[in-house]
């Protein structure tokens, strides 16, 4: 069996061993060793990453308690071997699983609700609990979580002998047998873990809750800890600043800057669709009377301005009014406005241009696939 040295110490990154075995694997070699700093994949995180003298690990893993390390080059067996972990990576995954165990002590002690779910990755720490946090809760989570790491409380990760571990109140996803290692955050968490942890809570430096959400039943939250919390600060101020000069805004009045903005476009818009529907019935209104079918391209315009536009349209007109809106790339929105029975046609109008829609006797409006000259081209001999 192979020594565990990461559980001796969590911050070896440099250490010696004999290569036990060596055998291909479909991807690399897959190599055991008589001992190893490198962390298998287990507890929702994911193996260490290195170097066993030059040759590359990719991958840590456990099998029937058996740690294989996934290389990309073979070693010689019974060969002593040198071990560098890619110890930002390994602290960095410290750094989020020891903030994990304290955001689940304080959801446990505070609502009561359970860790059911945990996942570590490159880029983001997920944990799932079995009921749901309100804003109120999350905000008093965070609070309580960052208390702890000011308080740069001890971390303690040790085996128990089976007669004390009898005694101990420790939360596990899972029934567990044999030594079960147990991690305690002072005054915060007891919980059955495998995985390094720093050794004071202070050392995790942050811990920020960036999302939540609704997760079969209870809550998944998205929580970023250490140096991924200074990573999404820096983005966070990155987008800030740069919204403040979109915005020319201070700090901290992006949001009312992007209300005003919102409220400024509304009423563009608005003045838009006028200026659009007084230009149309401007155009209406210099048509000759008296035309059959009628084909009117208004490219932007609403569905409001199409109707006023319909609406008028067909006093200009002896058959039908077509009012089309939109482009030959997008396709066309159609209004079509006709004194018969128009409803019983439009079953055969949207299967001539590749049309859907319907409507009334009077009114139809839907949208057409057909190019603008294919659709003037029908509309030429269309009769009701």
């Amino acid at each position: 069996m192979t020594e565990k040295l990461y559980d001796i110490d969590a911050y070896l990154s440099v250490f010696t061993a004999k290569v036990l075995s060596c055998a291909p694997s479909a991807e690399g070699y897959d190599v055991i060793l008589d001992r190893t700093a490198f962390f298998p994949e287990g507890g929702g995180q994911y193996g260490d990453t290195g170097t066993l003298n030059e040759v590359s690990v990719l991958d840590t893993q456990i099998r029937e308690d058996v740690i294989y390390h996934r290389t990309d080059a073979p070693l010689t067996v019974g060969s002593t071997v040198t071990g560098r972990l890619n110890f930002e990576e390994r602290f960095r995954r410290m750094q989020n699983h020891s903030g994990e165990h304290i955001v689940s002590g304080i959801v446990h002690g505070m609502l009561g609700y359970e860790n059911v779910g945990f996942h570590l990755g490159d880029s983001f720490m997920t944990m799932d609990y079995s009921g749901v946090l309100s804003p109120a809760d999350l905000s008093a989570v965070e609070k309580a979580a960052n208390r702890a790491v000011w308080d740069n409380r001890e971390i303690l990760c040790r085996y128990p002998a089976r007669e004390e571990l009898a005694s101990i109140n420790y939360r596990s996803k899972k029934e567990l047998m044999g030594d079960v290692r147990i991690v305690t955050v002072e005054g915060i968490d007891v919980c059955a873990c495998c995985a390094p942890h720093v050794k004071r809570t202070g050392e995790i430096g942050a811990i920020v809750i960036t999302d939540a959400i609704r997760w079969k039943g209870g809550t998944r939250l998205t929580v970023r800890c250490g140096s991924d919390a200074l990573k999404e600060y820096e983005t966070l101020r990155a987008d800030e600043r740069a919204l403040s000069a979109l915005f020319s805004a201070p700090r901290g009045e992006n949001s009312s800057a992007a209300e005003k903005l919102q409220k400024d476009m509304a009423d563009l818009r608005r003045a838009y669709s006028v200026a659009l529907k007084e230009n149309g019935l401007m155009r209406l209104s210099m048509l000759p009377d008296g035309a059959g079918n009628l084909v009117f391209l208004l490219p932007d315009a609403d569905g409001d301005v199409m109707r006023t536009a319909a609406n008028e349209g067909i006093k200009k007109c002896t058959g039908v009014f077509v009012c089309l809106a939109g482009d030959g790339v997008q396709g066309y929105k159609y209004v079509i406005s006709a004194r018969g029975n128009l409803r019983a046609k439009a079953k055969e109008i949207n299967a001539a241009l590749g049309g859907r829609g319907g409507g009334s006797e009077t009114m139809i409006q839907g949208s057409f696939a057909a190019s603008e000259e294919e659709i003037r081209d029908y509309f030429k001999e269309f009769t009701i």
